[in-house]
């Protein structure tokens, strides 16, 4: 009996990682429209961390030249934006990124963003290995000008 498990020894690694879940659940990753002159666009998506604490450090799209973590603020009734070195993703967490808060900027984009259409997003973690989504593109209500 014992010789017929020995071959199964080397498998044993990866039987056991693929118990393992996943370490984010990402949810509704979403872009929205742009016009056909548009330069820049923006990444919306939600993020629960089900591993150990992690920061996710930034993102590269085929959609854009450049893809950077940013945050909309409003200082004292003006809508700014400024550029974040990461997000922290606590365990157990939900971290949303939406309209007027935390979302990834696509610079310098390569296509109209339609409605309908697609692309990859890769993002990237400090400690977890890179993570690659779809992200679909969709109408939605300009909130940045409020």
């Amino acid at each position: 009996m014992r010789f017929l498990l020995l071959p199964l020894l080397p498998l044993l690694p990866l039987l056991l990682a693929a118990k393992d879940p996943p370490p984010f659940q990402i949810s509704h990753p979403w872009a929205r429209a742009t016009a056909p002159a548009a330069k820049n666009g923006a990444v919306y998506l939600t993020i629960t961390d089900q591993g150990a604490p992690d920061q996710l450090l930034g993102a590269s799209a085929t959609a854009s030249e450049s893809a950077s973590l940013h945050q909309s603020i409003n200082d004292n009734g003006v809508m700014k934006m400024r550029a974040v070195e990461s997000l922290p993703l606590p365990t157990g967490k939900t971290v949303t990124m939406s309209p007027g808060g935390y979302h990834i900027m696509l610079v310098g984009l390569k296509t109209q963003l339609r409605v309908g259409d697609s692309f990859p997003l890769t993002l990237r973690f400090a400690k977890a290995s890179p993570l690659t989504v779809t992200v679909n593109i969709e109408a939605g209500a300009d909130t940045m000008h409020h």
